[in-house]
C-alpha cells in the first residue's frame, strides 16, 4: 500500500499535466485568428474565454474527485445522464472534437513547417507536413513507441521558456497605443473572437483523466484545476498582448497561421521567428502525439459503453489500434480540408456544448459531488451564452461556417443512432 501511495503523482505533477494540455499548440494556431477577430482587444478576448473554463473547472474539481475514472468527461456524462441517444450523441460529439483538436494541432504544425520554405512552396509544403506528421505519429504510436512520451516533460518545459522569453523581451517594445480601446473590435465581435478560440483552453480537463493516480485528491485536484487554469489565462493574456503590442494588426493578420512567430521578429530577429516557429513545431508535434494516445482511449472507452463500433473495443498489443487508425485518418481529412477558421469553429462549438453538459451533469449529480449548484448553473449559462455569442459572430459575417457546426452536430447524432438501430447494441447502465 505505502509503495503504491509513493508511486501517485502530487499537486505540481498534476498541474503540469493541465498546463501542459492547454500550452499543447492552441496558443501556436489560434494567435493570428484571435488578432484578426478582436484587434487591440485580444487580451480582453482570451480573459474572458478563460473566465468560461475556470467556472467549468469547478464543475470538473467536483465531478473528478466523486467519480475518478480514466474516462474523465465520459464517465461524467455518462454518470449524469445514463444511457440514451443524448448521451451517446454527446460522447461521440467529444470524440469527434478531439479529432478536430488534433487536426487544428496539425494544421499548425503544418502552418509553421511551412513558413521555412519559399511562398510558392508554402502551399504544398504545408499539407506535407500536415498528413507526415499525423501519420508519423500514429506509427511511433501503433508501435508502441515511448520516445516521444518520455520527452513531453522536456517539451512543455521548453516551450513554456520560449513563452516566457517572448513575453519578458517583447514587453519592453509593447505600445500602448495598439492595445488601447479605440482599436478594439465592437465588443460583441471581440468577445465571440475569445469564443472562437476558446479551444485554447480545451485540455484542462485532461487532470481529470488522471485523477486515479494521484495523491489526496480531495485537496490537491480542486487546487490543480484552478491553479492550471488560472496559470494559462495570464499567459495567454501576456502573450497576446506582446504580440499586438509589437506588430500591427494586418501584418499578424497577414501572418495568421504563425503569428507568433512573425510577432517575434520586431525584437528578436529573424533569430526570434526560426526559435518561436521550432518552439512551435515541438509543441503542437507533443500535443498531436498525447491527442492520438488520448483520442483512441476515449474512443475505446466510448466504444466499450456501446456507443460506437465494437471494433474500435478491440486492441491490439494491448493497444486501442482500430481507433487510433481511425481517428488518425479522420484527422488527416480535417486538416486538410478545412481552413483554420473552420476548425476551431468547429473544436470551440464542440467544446463549449459538451462543457455545458459537464456543468448541468455535476448540478444534475450534487448529492455525490455537494456543489454550490449556483456556480454549476452560472457555468453551464457562461457555456452556452458563449455559444450563442459565437454562432450569431459565424451568423453575421460568415454564414457558410454555420453549415460546418450544423453538419457537426448532425454527424454526431446520425452515428449514435443508425449504429444503434443497426447493430441494436444497447449502451451499457452506469452503477449510480
Amino acid at each position: 500500500m505505502a509503495e503504491d501511495e509513493h508511486s501517485k503523482i502530487g499537486f505540481l505533477a498534476i498541474v503540469s499535466i493541465g498546463i501542459g494540455g492547454m500550452v499543447g499548440g492552441g496558443i501556436f494556431a489560434v494567435l493570428g485568428l484571435a488578432v484578426q477577430l478582436s484587434h487591440g482587444g485580444t487580451p480582453l478576448a482570451f480573459l474572458v474565454a478563460g473566465l468560461v473554463a475556470l467556472i467549468t473547472s469547478y464543475s470538473y474539481a467536483k465531478l473528478t474527485v466523486a467519480f475518478p475514472s480514466q474516462g474523465g468527461t465520459v464517465e461524467f456524462i455518462n454518470q449524469a445522464f445514463g444511457e440514451g441517444m443524448i448521451t451517446g450523441s454527446l460522447n461521440v460529439l467529444l470524440w469527434i472534437s478531439y479529432v478536430i483538436m488534433l487536426s487544428l494541432y496539425a494544421f499548425a504544425f503544418g502552418s509553421y513547417g511551412a513558413s521555412f520554405f519559399s511562398e510558392a512552396l508554402q502551399p504544398i509544403m504545408k499539407h506535407v507536413f500536415i498528413s507526415g506528421i499525423i501519420i508519423l505519429l500514429t506509427v511511433l504510436n501503433a508501435l508502441g513507441s515511448t520516445l516521444v512520451g518520455e520527452a513531453e516533460e522536456w517539451i512543455v518545459g521548453f516551450k513554456l521558456g520560449i513563452l516566457v522569453l517572448f513575453i519578458a523581451i517583447g514587453f519592453r517594445g509593447v505600445s500602448t497605443i495598439n492595445l488601447a480601446p479605440q482599436q478594439w473590435t465592437p465588443l460583441p465581435h471581440l468577445l465571440a473572437g475569445g469564443m472562437i478560440i476558446f479551444l485554447a483552453y480545451e485540455g484542462f480537463e485532461l487532470i481529470a483523466n488522471s485523477a486515479g493516480n494521484v495523491k489526496n485528491p480531495g485537496k490537491i485536484l480542486p487546487r490543480a484545476f484552478y491553479t492550471s487554469v488560472i496559470f494559462v489565462i495570464l499567459l495567454y493574456i501576456l502573450v497576446s498582448a506582446v504580440t499586438v503590442g509589437n506588430l500591427p494588426v494586418d501584418k499578424i493578420v497577414a501572418a495568421k497561421d504563425y503569428a507568433l512567430a512573425e510577432a517575434a521578429k520586431p525584437f528578436l530577429g529573424q533569430f526570434g521567428f526560426t526559435l518561436i516557429a521550432i518552439a512551435a513545431l515541438l509543441s503542437t508535434g507533443s500535443a498531436i502525439n498525447a491527442t492520438l494516445y488520448g483520442t483512441a482511449r476515449v474512443s475505446y472507452i466510448i466504444a466499450k459503453d456501446g456507443e460506437l463500433p465494437e471494433i474500435l473495443e478491440r486492441k491490439i498489443w494491448r493497444r486501442p489500434v482500430e481507433g487510433l487508425l481511425v481517428t488518425a485518418a479522420l484527422a488527416v481529412v480535417a486538416a486538410n480540408l478545412f481552413n483554420l477558421s473552420n476548425i476551431s469553429l468547429m473544436g470551440s462549438a464542440g467544446f463549449l456544448l459538451i462543457f455545458a453538459a459537464v456543468n448541468l451533469a455535476n448540478a444534475k449529480l450534487r448529492a455525490h459531488t455537494r456543489p454550490k449548484r449556483w456556480l454549476s448553473v452560472l457555468g453551464m449559462l457562461a457555456c452556452l451564452g458563449a455559444l450563442g455569442t459565437l454562432l450569431w459572430q459565424r451568423a453575421t459575417t460568415a454564414p457558410g461556417d454555420l453549415l460546418v457546426f450544423i453538419g457537426l452536430i448532425v454527424i454526431s447524432i446520425l452515428i449514435e443512432g443508425v449504429y444503434r438501430s443497426f447493430t441494436g447494441r444497447s449502451i451499457k447502465p452506469k452503477n449510480r
